[in-house]
């Protein structure tokens, strides 16, 4: 894992300029990009960095700490002796005193300190599984605004295809409607569908510009031109073939059920640790003092001193007013909380994951259907135009058989579009989605 995330810090700070040049940029020269611009994956390396130092911390607790401090005041005594047998006797004095103290403690016995280590073992394991979980959201959120764009691309080509192929409709059924060959009926819903197919091509635009704006969101600059789905698109079904395997190995290798164990982990650590505050703590205790002071009594001497010890110091905590017991009942609780929320995770796994490879073994079946209706459609309009020329269809008929063939084609884009992203999200569910995964979906991309 500690390779993978030196990976994943070196390709996050690679320089993207030669990027801005391109004509067209690929799903993997975005992604680089995301690396260094996007927010949210930005706070998740700033949090990763952050969940490091738990351990140094941790550490600490079983080390010797070493304090020193010191102190130099002015004093001022007014002294007056009452009974004595020379009278009333008085007398002031000015002095100043100085001192400093070094001590040193090397905890021998605080199991506490030594389970507050185990913890950040955990603590650091855990920071590094949900920073590769945060690279792994960045590829499906990427991918997912990268065909996003590419749809909806497709949407606004295809709105302005099927305009046109209704203007010329249009024009038609009004050149028949002169001569006499067509009915207005004809004309008018010409017109109807020519309007529509005009508000749905500045609906697609719209829709184009949104999906832009969201790229834009992950790399923080303007929307590049961007690669489209070439010949090379081949989809195949999951390997292995089975739902089972990738279920059993997505609960094994998920990182969202890898984060939630070591949760676990630290919640059972914490019930030990405030279990342990019953236990008495033994410390080797080292200290150094040197001590000054002037002449406090008119008339008397001032004072240097040094002191030096070494020891060991036992503390044994009797009663605290039903805290501790508090607090291991409290994690115990939390402790509970966890395990749930582990089970619910990894039924989470195993739901997103059989939804995911049915998603991809579907969408194989899907656009391969898609493609014969494609033919099946195209074939469709060509007859009716045809069975128009002749008199045995009608303009509506026409118009239908465009309809659909754009319904089609608006499918088949659609299939492809969400097969692609289903086969990053099965590696993700499974929790083994990495940059190899995206080369692939990225070798289907023509620039």
């Amino acid at each position: 894992m500690h390779a993978s995330i030196r990976h994943l810090l070196i390709a996050g700070f690679v320089l993207s300029e030669a990027l801005h040049g391109a004509l067209a940029a690929d799903l993997l020269s975005v992604y680089r990009e995301a690396q260094t611009a996007d927010a949210v994956y930005a706070g998740a390396r700033a949090t990763y960095a952050a969940g490091q130092e738990k351990l140094p911390q941790g550490l600490a607790g079983l080390l010797p700490a070493i304090s020193a401090s010191g102190n130099t005041q002015i004093n001022e005594r007014d002294l007056q002796f009452r009974g004595n047998l020379f009278g009333f006797v008085s007398g002031s004095s000015r002095f100043n005193s100085n001192g400093i103290n070094v001590t040193a403690t090397q905890p021998l016995f605080r199991f506490q300190n030594w389970i507050t280590y185990e913890q950040a073992k955990n603590q650091v394991s855990q920071a590094e599984a949900t920073f590769l979980q945060a690279n792994q959201d960045l590829i499906i959120r990427l991918a997912q605004a990268y065909f996003d764009i590419l749809l909806a691309e497709n949407n606004v080509t295809l709105a302005a295809a099927q305009k046109t192929a209704f203007s010329e409709q249009l024009a038609q059924a009004k050149r028949n409607f002169e001569v006499g060959t067509a009915t207005i009926t004809d004309a008018n819903d010409a017109q109807a569908r020519h309007d529509l197919a005009a508000s749905q091509e500045i609906a697609a635009q719209n829709d184009l510009e949104i999906k832009k704006q969201a790229l834009r969101q992950i790399i923080g600059r303007v929307a590049p031109e961007i690669a489209r789905v070439g010949s090379r698109f081949t989809p195949q079904l999951p390997t292995p073939n089975n739902m089972d395997e990738w279920v059993d190995n997505g609960t094994a290798t998920s990182l969202q059920v890898k984060i939630a164990q070591f949760n676990v982990d630290v919640a059972g650590q914490e019930v030990s640790k405030n279990r342990s505050a019953h236990l008495p703590t033994l410390d080797a205790v080292a200290s150094y003092q040197e001590a000054a002071q002037g002449a406090g009594v008119q008339g008397g001497p001032g004072f240097d001193s040094k002191t030096k010890f070494v020891g060991l110091q036992l503390a044994l905590p009797l009663y605290q007013g039903g805290t501790i017991n508090s607090r291991v009942r409290e994690a115990i609780a939390n402790q509970e909380k966890a395990r749930q929320d582990l089970e619910n995770t990894r039924r989470t796994v195993a739901l997103n994951t059989r939804s995911a490879f049915l998603s991809v073994t579907n969408g194989v079946a899907q656009i391969k259907a898609l493609e014969t209706a494609l033919a099946s459609s195209q074939g469709s309009l060509d007859s009716t135009k045809l069975g128009q020329e002749v008199g045995v269809r009608t303009q509506v008929d026409v118009l239908n058989a465009q309809q659909q063939l754009i319904s089609t084609r608006r499918d088949y884009a659609q299939a492809i579009y969400s097969y692609a992203i289903n086969v990053l999200k099965l590696k993700g569910a499974a929790g083994t989605l990495s940059d190899e995964d995206l080369a692939y979906v990225n070798q289907w991309l023509e620039k």
